[in-house]
């Protein structure tokens, strides 16, 4: 299980920061999902499935859909489709393909049940667990993170609204 988080790690940090460089949007995207499965494998193998559940439905689920559809609604016509078709060659999927490969090899071997590898960390938390803390001693960052994100929602509704 140790290597398995290793090796998660330097697959996170290899592909952020292809993410920060990659030219292309889409390949960034991507280099991202990447990362954020392998930030989520970091969770299992430290004995965290409650926070690698919602790494991976949560930001590499939802938030990557969003941004997904905003590079799609940001298409720019034929100039940028025939850039694209460049771009998109099967060598430049060979980043992504080769440590995506490596990361389901290593979770292939803690998922079959013969294997003898435990836990990094020393206990399971669990969502009760979590939510003993979130509510508990760090409540008032919680609230203050809900008034943050209501604000950002507000001000996105009226950033994005029409004038009529």
């Amino acid at each position: 299980m140790e290597l398995l988080f290793y090796v998660a790690a330097a697959i996170a940090l290899l592909s952020t920061a292809l993410v920060v460089t990659s030219p292309n949007p889409v390949h960034a995207l991507l280099y991202l999902v990447l990362s954020l499965l392998a930030v989520a494998t970091t969770f299992f193998t430290l004995g965290a499935p409650f926070a690698g559940v919602l790494q991976v439905i949560v930001y590499a689920g939802a938030i990557l859909v969003l941004f997904v559809f905003v590079v799609m609604m940001l298409n720019l016509g034929r100039r940028t489709t025939e850039q694209e078709r460049i771009w998109l060659s099967p060598v430049a999927a060979a980043g992504p393909a080769i440590l995506a490969t490596v990361l389901l090899f290593m979770l292939g071997r803690v998922i079959m049940p013969d294997t003898t590898l435990t836990a990094a960390g020393l206990k399971t938390i669990t969502a009760k667990d979590v939510g003993i803390i979130l509510y508990g001693p760090y409540l008032l960052a919680v609230e203050l993170a809900s008034m943050l994100l209501l604000a950002g929602l507000v001000a996105a509704y009226h950033l994005g609204k029409s004038e009529q």
